[in-house]
């Protein structure tokens, strides 16, 4: 019954994540989830000190909080002429390092460190289990996932129109009248939201590369939006079936054999994407030499 909900775990992440990736992939703001999942760690202790509990509800909330104001620092940085990559730099690894240092001045004598918030296992993930009257209703992760992917499809099916064009064109969109600030700032919270609810679990690394890799793969190989969400998403439900069972077969971490998988595929359509593809390319491009 654990394979079940491992892969499940991991098929719930990457579907959760993948979704806003294909966004930050047409915004070139791939690594945006990498610095939140990083930089959510001085959020999470404040919340430990000022609660005085591990509750996964309240660090998630401090977590998500720090996670906006990592946005929000982002952007004022870019706005004030600070190059995009520069200001994720900068804000992520000083917020990474404010974090590091509460943990070893105020958390030395609590289970609280680096690898019980931010690298979770997700091999552990089934033994944390929701106990309702008694009763176990399935791991925690399963349901904290699980409500963020359906948040996510649900407010991207109802602003599905406002966060493409936004996406494509911001220029357009705000003459169009749509509040662009605002719908970047709800894609901002969403990635907060989907990277505080999946990484304690599942650990940073399989978040950061369902959020990048799938939502690349799928810009390799088709043209339409709803339909790199789709390919993104089926995608990440691969890499998180054949992870798991390389990972058993090889002894391996799974989530970094997920994330292999996917970066994987990614390197096939890279090479072989009927429009993308780089050999694809060369074949074309040497077939139109011979025939002239």
């Amino acid at each position: 019954m654990n394979h079940f909900w491992i892969i499940l775990i991991g098929a719930l992440v990457g579907g959760s994540c993948s979704i806003l990736g294909c966004f930050l992939v047409l915004r070139k703001m791939s690594m945006i989830g990498d610095a939140i999942s990083h930089s959510v760690l001085p959020g999470i202790v404040v919340a430990f000190l000022i609660s005085g509990s591990r509750e996964s509800f309240i660090m998630m909330f401090g977590a998500a909080a720090i996670g906006l104001v990592t946005v929000f620092l982002i952007q004022m940085f870019q706005n004030s002429g600070v190059q995009s990559d520069a200001s994720i730099g900068v804000v992520f690894t000083a917020l990474f390092a404010i974090g590091v240092v509460l943990i070893s001045l105020y958390t030395r004598q609590v289970d609280l460190d680096l690898d019980c918030v931010l690298y979770g296992e997700i091999a552990y993930a089934p033994w944390d289990t929701l106990q309702i009257g008694g009763y176990s209703v399935g791991p925690k992760a399963v349901w904290g996932i699980g409500a963020s992917f359906l948040i996510n499809v649900l407010v991207i099916s109802v602003f599905y129109k406002q966060f493409k064009i936004s996406a494509f064109d911001p220029a357009m969109a705000a003459f169009l009248g749509i509040p662009v600030i605002f719908f970047h700032y709800l894609l901002m919270g969403l990635v907060s939201i989907s990277t505080v609810a999946s990484f304690e679990s599942v650990g940073a690394i399989l978040v950061v590369g369902m959020i990048i890799v799938p939502a690349a793969t799928a810009y390799l190989l088709t043209d339409r939006l709803s339909m790199m969400i789709v390919i993104s998403i089926v995608i990440s439900i691969v890499s998180s079936i054949l992870g798991y069972y390389f990972a058993f077969l090889l002894d391996a971490s799974i989530g970094g054999t997920m994330v292999s998988v996917a970066g994987v595929l990614f390197l096939i359509a890279l090479f072989f994407s009927p429009t993308h593809g780089v050999l694809v390319k060369k074949w074309r491009r040497n077939k139109i030499i011979t025939q002239i």
